[in-house]
């Protein structure tokens, strides 16, 4: 069921608590999440958004109870993703000539994944609609996270609707930011962020710039997924300034991934000369054999230096470690530094390849690595603390 967030919007979405695993298998969301569908009524009533496929048919359900759909002047639609366009499937059944609200490109995705021909309103940025004494004035906010993408500006009740920005995978009985436990929150948040927008980094500070530039008080954000910030909202737009400057904390990840615990003794060794080295700098081991790829990927978000190990084989890296560099390489991070090592027995490739896949990436990578054959005796644990020595060495040239 829906509720009210002012006498003129309402939350009309759906919260999934069951989901785990978003886009695809690429994205966990251990806290499930939300898809934010908003009822705004004044002399005419918009529609902002819908919700995922799955749940279209419940969603419609829900909201003839909220309001008679024939009522429903216009559909705003700020993400052509499914997870925001698919209620439109049971949707349009019940009101086919509603008008869509959206940019030139998400007509293109809509009509790509549904194949129908609605009646569709291309918009732009500056682009307004009048539903009354309240007028909803549209922004471009192409690749962040799709080229279609953008947000949604209601005035008097200075609301905005920001798509996937300033969301989280998080599903809450509490849908405000004030209500629900912060350290969740935030860690949902900076997940969120590292592994969807960094690449586009350079467009969020720009779009952020671009908004603040027009001078519009903005007294709640309401996002596409997780809770809405209607305390001190601005606090996760500063949020995002700051992650969106090449971000890292005083942090040294050393992640790696081994067959026979030979690479984990390394990793240990690497890190106890770190720790000697700069005591004040925090540690964080993963084994990314065991741990989640996203939960990975956002400490390396975190990090100022990674240092990366897999054991050899067949000439090659353990998958795990192949599929992280992967991964890294698309979210284009920057500002890091990064070094590799590995153990072998037969041919010992793994730190080459991973020095080539950090260097690819963009990363300062340290040209010496750390190679054991076989399991680390007590020269090659010292000669571990000396790299971790040499790696904190690296950062600060």
């Amino acid at each position: 069921m829906g509720f009210k967030i002012n006498e003129h919007v309402k939350w009309v979405g759906n919260i999934d608590w069951d989901l785990r695993k978003f886009h695809g298998e690429e994205y966990s969301a251990h806290r499930g999440s939300s898809y934010n569908s908003y009822l705004v009524e004044d002399e005419k009533t918009a529609l902002i958004d819908t919700v995922w496929s799955p749940f279209s048919e419940e969603f419609v359900q829900n909201l003839k109870e909220e309001i008679d759909l024939k009522k429903i002047d216009y559909i705003i639609i700020n993400h052509g993703e499914v997870d925001h366009s698919g209620g439109l499937i049971a949707l349009m059944k019940e009101i086919p000539g509603t008008p869509i609200y959206c940019t030139a490109n998400a007509v293109k995705s809509i009509k790509g994944q549904y194949h129908q021909d609605w009646n569709f309103i291309k918009v732009k940025t500056g682009d307004t609609l009048s539903l009354g004494k309240r007028t909803l004035t549209f922004v471009e906010a192409r690749m962040l996270h799709w080229p279609d993408s953008m947000m949604t500006y209601m005035d008097q009740e200075n609301i905005l609707f920001s798509n996937d920005a300033f969301g989280q995978h998080y599903a809450s009985s509490g849908m405000y930011n004030d209500t629900v436990d912060q350290s969740e929150l935030f860690q949902e948040a900076i997940k969120y962020y590292a592994n969807i927008l960094t690449p586009f980094s350079k467009l969020v500070e720009k779009k952020i710039n671009e908004l603040l530039e027009l001078g519009i008080p903005v007294d709640m954000i309401c996002p596409s997924h997780g809770v809405i910030w209607k305390k001190n909202p601005l606090q996760i737009v500063e949020q995002y300034m700051e992650w969106a400057k090449d971000y890292q904390e005083n942090q040294i990840t050393i992640t790696y991934e081994t067959m026979w615990e030979n690479t984990r003794k390394m990793a240990e060794a690497i890190g106890e000369g770190i720790a000697q080295q700069d005591p004040a700098v925090k540690l964080k081991y993963i084994n990314v054999g065991k741990t989640d790829k996203n939960d990975v990927l956002t400490e390396i978000f975190k990090s100022k230096g990674v240092l990366m190990g897999s054991s050899t084989i067949n000439n090659g890296i353990l998958s795990n470690t192949a599929g992280l560099l992967e991964m890294i390489k698309g979210l284009k991070f920057k500002r890091k530094a990064g070094a590799a090592f590995g153990s072998y027995g037969w041919s010992g490739e793994s730190p080459k390849i991973i020095n080539e896949g950090l260097d690819a990436s963009g990363f300062q990578v340290m040209e010496k690595n750390y190679k054991a054959l076989w399991t680390p005796d007590k020269e090659s644990v010292e000669e571990g603390i000396a790299f971790g020595k040499d790696f904190i060495n690296h950062i600060n040239r």
